[in-house]
């Protein structure tokens, strides 16, 4: 028998917060706890279990009520879930017709997009009773309690509801290796001159602050629903918590350390702890402050995180037509501080380093944008910096926002892919190499798509793509060296390297063994020893992956 109340997670990708796998956003446990707490039993169904057994969404009907969240207002790819689209929300909605109660909430309001180049178009979902407006957990408690669905954000309530629909987590198809997306701010200071022209935080008004002890107790009650994985995501800049005031707030360092600190006794057994959104221009107009609020989250979270920039371009034209946050040099000495702060490695991998975001079609582009864009990422390179990864968008621009109307989309369409694949052939692979040395072992790599080459992430921000060249069942959880590089991704072998049992077409990616040589070690097996296996395999190149083969 269905449950009284079903949530379907259409999947969300918002410039400060995202919830597709395995990532669960904020929205899905709040909207859980609100159904709670009006007396329903609820189920949780992802879009993409709906995909595969389409004849289970008939039975969506049997459900008293039928609560999706979706929505995308930034352009991403993703590897092991694809966020709803405009067709398939209008068609459940039909499906559900006349028979349940059907809601729909979460950033679908702003419009839908189908990707980046492409301006969104705010519409009426058709065939759903009522869309979910404003908080959509606040939008919901609302109409079940009679009154129209249209929502501000109460954090005391949300604290509640937070708490109330932590245990959703264990219906999630990924867990127990799911990624809680937690929420510590709402809105954008620089709304004060309107913010970045592109971007939606802006439309959520001034930033709302959530206390640290409603965050510690969600987190207690994930905790004990089986929760390992929380990333401070949910937020335009998490150096802005607890702050007030000025469009480019002065960092309080001891409020973040007493957040880090309250979410570890809360969870002491969680194994990830990372952050998501970083304001460069924070960090450059305060850097004493920044340099100890970012001190303070290495102290209290988990290796191998991101501090996400979005620097969209270093051209200045484009910078003043879009209100950006930072001059190229401003930015540049961002990336520097965090450098200074993060680079140190703990268990072979950094701490925290930079992620940069450029986005192509922003008002005032030109040729010479793309230019400078390079320059920016080749001075990097040439510094010694550490970027972790640096992503590449276009333009998906949202009405009520000022690129909506003012923005340079098709214009460069050539230029931008062809910055984009110079930046992916020039600058990714050189930096991966920079970040995770040959030999460099990532522990905990979850497998998410299986084949001939199996492809695995670790539970984080920005995971890096790894590619695995062994059959492996997906779910599967086990540690890698790193033999390869590509433009994106690493190659790794599975740690210990079974020298006398993998295949030669594994054998071949370790450094120091050739496709011929693969096949002449594959032939000379059992080897008794590294010495033995040495008297075949001569080159140097193998001496860092010695100590983690086993024979």
């Amino acid at each position: 028998m269905m449950s009284d109340a079903v949530i379907i997670d259409g999947y969300v990708d918002e410039p400060a917060c995202l919830g597709v796998p395995p990532y669960i956003s904020p929205y899905i446990r709040t909207t859980a706890g609100v159904l709670k707490e009006h007396g329903y039993s609820v189920r949780y169904v992802t879009i993409d279990e709906l995909r595969k057994d389409p004849l289970s969404v008939p039975k969506l009907r049997e459900a008293s009520v039928v609560v999706m969240i979706a929505g995308v207002t930034v352009p991403g790819k993703y590897l092991s879930g694809t966020p709803a689209t405009l067709s398939e929300l209008q068609q459940i909605g039909f499906m559900l017709r006349g028979r349940s109660v059907s809601l729909l909430g979460g950033p679908i309001g702003f419009g839908y997009s189908p990707q980046g180049g492409a301006r969104a178009v705010k519409e009426a979902v058709s065939g759903w009773t009522a869309m979910l407006k404003g908080e959509p957990s606040a939008a919901l408690d609302a109409y079940l309690s009679g009154g129209e669905p249209d929502g501000i954000l109460s954090y005391p309530e949300y604290d509640r509801w937070a708490v109330l629909g932590a245990d959703i987590i264990s219906q999630h198809p990924f867990f127990p290796h799911v990624m809680c997306e937690l929420e510590t701010a709402k809105g954008c200071f620089r709304c004060i001159t309107g913010g970045c022209s592109f971007c939606t935080e802006p439309l959520y008004g001034m930033p709302r602050m959530r206390e640290a002890a409603g965050v510690w107790r969600e987190v207690s009650a994930l905790a004990r629903a089986g929760a390992r994985h929380f990333r401070l995501g949910r937020q335009p800049d998490l150096l802005a918590y607890g702050t007030s005031g000025t469009e480019y707030p002065r960092p309080e360092p001891d409020k973040l350390r007493a957040l880090f600190t309250g979410i570890r006794e809360a969870a002491p057994d969680l194994l990830t702890l990372h952050i998501d959104n970083i304001n460069p221009g924070t960090i450059a107009r305060h850097e004493e402050a920044s340099r100890e609020a970012l001190l303070a989250i290495v102290e209290g979270h988990t290796e191998g995180d991101i501090a996400a920039f979005g620097v969209e371009s270093a051209d200045p034209v484009v910078i003043e037509a879009n209100n950006l946050k930072g001059s190229p040099e401003m930015i540049f000495r961002a990336v520097e501080i965090v450098n200074e702060v993060g680079a140190v490695r703990r268990n072979g991998i950094p701490e925290l380093l930079p992620g940069l975001n450029f986005i192509g079609g922003l008002a005032g582009e030109t040729a010479e944008t793309f230019a400078l864009n390079k320059a920016f990422l080749d001075r990097i390179l040439a510094s010694g910096l550490l970027v972790r990864r640096v992503n590449i968008r276009q333009l998906m621009p949202f009405e009520g926002t000022r690129a909506y109307e003012n923005n340079c989309l098709g214009m460069h369409d050539k230029l931008f892919h062809q910055f984009k694949d110079d930046v992916r052939s020039t600058f990714d692979t050189i930096m991966l190499e920079r970040v995770f040395p040959p030999g460099t072992v990532l522990s905990n790599v979850l497998v998410e798509v299986t084949g001939p080459v199996s492809f695995g992430r670790q539970m984080g921000t920005y995971p890096v793509l790894i590619g695995i060249p062994q059959q492996l069942s997906c779910g599967t959880l086990l540690n890698t060296a790193v033999v390869s590089y590509g433009a994106r991704s690493l190659t790794a072998l599975p740690v210990p390297i079974q020298i006398n049992t993998l295949p030669a077409s594994a054998l071949k990616w370790i450094p120091g063994i050739s496709k011929k040589l693969a096949q002449k070690v594959a032939a000379g097996r059992p080897f008794a020893g590294v010495s033995d296996f040495r008297s075949l395999v001569t080159s140097e190149e193998i001496a860092p992956f010695l100590p983690l083969m086993e024979f």
